[in-house]
């Protein structure tokens, strides 16, 4: 059996964390939050140790505009500053859309929204925490 992969949260992560926490307490569903943490610590990242493609190919996808274009291309420069055998990978929960990085030893977790907020701020590309 091989070791499992090593996942990273990175402060952008932890950054859209605290967003989705006032987002939830503002929509009176801070219980929501504490479901959220249950499930990533005792779901998500166990099963991304595991087994680290079984999200989708995010940059597969097309780009339907000029500014998606654009922030796409940011990625793939960022991404290809940390390894260009990188890919960006999507995970989709019930209420939430992960964004990862999936790199040969590591996950790294960039981006996390509920389906409710409206789009990704990936920031400015940091190391984990």
């Amino acid at each position: 059996m091989s070791r499992p992969t090593a996942v990273r949260i990175t402060h952008n992560f932890e950054r859209n964390l605290d967003e989705i926490e006032a987002f939830l307490t503002r929509a009176e569903a801070p219980e929501a939050f504490d479901r959220l943490l249950d499930e990533l610590s005792e779901r998500v990242i166990p099963m991304l140790e595991r087994h680290p493609d079984i999200g989708r190919d995010h940059l597969a996808r097309s780009a339907d505009s000029m500014e998606a274009q654009f922030k796409r291309e940011a990625v793939i420069e960022s991404l290809s500053a940390l390894d260009a055998a990188g890919s960006i990978r999507e995970y989709v929960l019930t209420n939430y859309l992960i964004l990862y990085a999936r790199l040969p030893e590591t996950v790294h977790l960039l981006a996390i929204r509920h389906h409710r907020q409206l789009d990704f701020d990936l920031g400015k590309p940091d190391r984990p925490c």
